[in-house]
This record gives structure tokens, sequence and C-alpha cells, in this order.
């Protein structure tokens, strides 16, 4: 019977039973265990044997991450505060790459819009909102109903800034989460890592990991040719170009840099595409040393 694992205490696995929408532990077949281990979201067959149930083979998998380890993710929520820490349309953006490198869906989600910002921030955001990416703001004690729509029946990872509200987001979400939140140290401008283990909590119909994603920002394992393909407000104006291999740096009759000429695209979206393209032939010159 199918199951998809939900936790991994040990050698002992979280699964829900599709078809008796059960919750029960399991063990996995030696066979299973040589060949790579299983993550929480994995899709699994397993049978009843000796009193106890064991997972005998894992199903393909649509996607997987390394840090938080987990599979067959549907999205991404890039937690980004306006202030304290303050709004970063860099991070966002590499974020949002790797996201899609992924094959996971980004969606930006703002935090803490009670508090007062500069108007520079609200023009970010607002340019965010024109894009393809989906935004939603939240603010203390009020969660967005588009949050709890986006999460029903999905698969989620939060990433972002440290500090920006993450455990508070889904804490609000569901009290009995209890998970630990923390102060902004002043001095950084950032809060310490306070999420200390990873499961599938069932939150708003959907299933959360509780700890960050894409806590590495490398973009070693990245090709330059699929970089734009990764930004979502690239989208409508991709396969234009006169050349098939365009990068959309300085090749000529670019449509990608004629809609940013033309305020079509952001012109900082567009710098951070520029950064990442350095960033890959930086590590990848590296790790020719």
């Amino acid at each position: 019977m199918k199951a998809k694992i939900i936790k991994i205490v040990s050698k002992d696995y979280g699964v829900f039973l599709e078809d008796t929408k059960e919750k029960v532990m399991a063990r996995v077949a030696g066979k299973v265990r040589l060949q790579f281990s299983p993550v929480v979201g994995d899709m699994v067959e397993v049978s009843y044997q000796m009193d106890r149930y064991v997972i005998d083979r894992i199903l393909p998998r649509r996607n997987s991450l390394v840090r938080p380890a987990i599979a067959n993710v549907d999205q991404a929520f890039i937690v980004m505060s306006v202030v304290d820490p303050n709004f970063s349309t860099s991070l966002v953006d590499r974020l949002s790459i790797l996201v899609k490198a992924a094959g996971i869906k980004p969606i930006l989600v703002i935090t803490k819009t009670d508090l007062k910002y500069p108007d520079d921030v609200e023009t970010e955001i607002e340019a965010y909102e024109r894009g393809k990416m989906l935004v939603i703001r939240t603010e203390k004690g009020f969660i967005n109903p588009a949050i709890q729509h986006s999460l029903e029946g999905k698969i989620t990872v939060l990433t972002g800034q440290s500090g920006a509200g993450k455990s508070t987001l889904l804490n609000t979400l569901d009290p009995s989460f209890h998970l630990e939140t923390q102060e902004i140290s002043k001095a950084l401008g950032r809060g310490k890592h306070t999420t200390r283990h990873s499961e599938l909590h069932e939150i708003a119909g959907g299933l959360v990991a509780d700890t960050p994603g894409f806590s590495s920002l490398s973009f070693s394992h990245l090709e330059l040719k699929d970089m734009a393909d990764c930004i979502p407000d690239f989208e409508p104006y991709l396969h234009q170009c006169r050349f098939n291999d365009c990068l959309h740096e300085n090749e000529p009759d670019c449509t990608i840099k004629k809609a940013v000429l033309k305020g079509d695209i952001a012109k900082s979206r567009y710098q951070s595409y520029l950064q990442v393209l350095a960033l890959i032939r930086e590590e990848n010159r590296r790790m020719k040393r």
C-alpha cells in the first residue's frame, strides 16, 4: 500500500497511509537501506509483516532537498520582513532562483507589515506584486487567508532571513506548534537559528517542514543556460531572443534586456540575475583549481 513519510526518529518512520488515512510507525527493509535513505516527503510502498509495517520501496521523487532532507516539495515560502531584519531584494531573487531550479514553486511572504518601514521597501515589494511570483503580506497576529489557501494539499518548506518570522508564522497558523522564536540581535541585524529538528507538520490542510530550506546558497550545481528559466519575471520574454543560447548579458536583440529598458522587468531583478551568473562562474572556477 502507498504511504507518505511524515516523520523520522532514528530508525523509525512515521508514515501516513493513503488508503486508510492512518498514521503508523514503520521500519525500513534492509534492501531499501542499501539503495538510499528515505526522507520526509517520500512516497513509499509499505506492507504489514510480523505485527509491524515495513517500507519495501521508495517511489520516484519529483524533487528533493539536502538541507533539510525532504522530498516531493510543492512550494517554498520565501519569508522576508520589511524591517528588522531589513528587506533584501538580492536575497529574495537568489532564493527564488534556487527554489525554481529545484523544481519548486516560490511564494514570497512579507512579514511585519504592521511596522513602519521605508518607502523604497514598499516600492520593491510592489514590483514583486506586479511580477509573476505570488506575494502574500502578513502582520503580527494576522494571517492572510491566502497563506492558508496556499498551504492546503501541498508540501511546503520555509526559507528566508533568520529572524524574519518563520517560526512566528507557523505558531500563529497553529498554536500547538510551539516552535521556539527569538529576539533579533540588534548588533547583527539578524536572528539566531532556533528550529532544531525536521518533521512534516499538518497545518491548514497541508504539510509543512519546520526546518529552514536552502540553508546553503551554493550555485555551483546550476547551469548558466538554465538560469533565465528560474526568474519568474523573465517568463513572458523567454525564447524570443535572436540567439537560442542567449544568456541575456551582452548579446544583441535580447528580449529580456529590452524588457528591462522598458521597465517591464525591474532593474534590480535583472541585476540579481547577472550576479548569480557571476557567482556560478566563480564557484565553477574554484572547483576546477
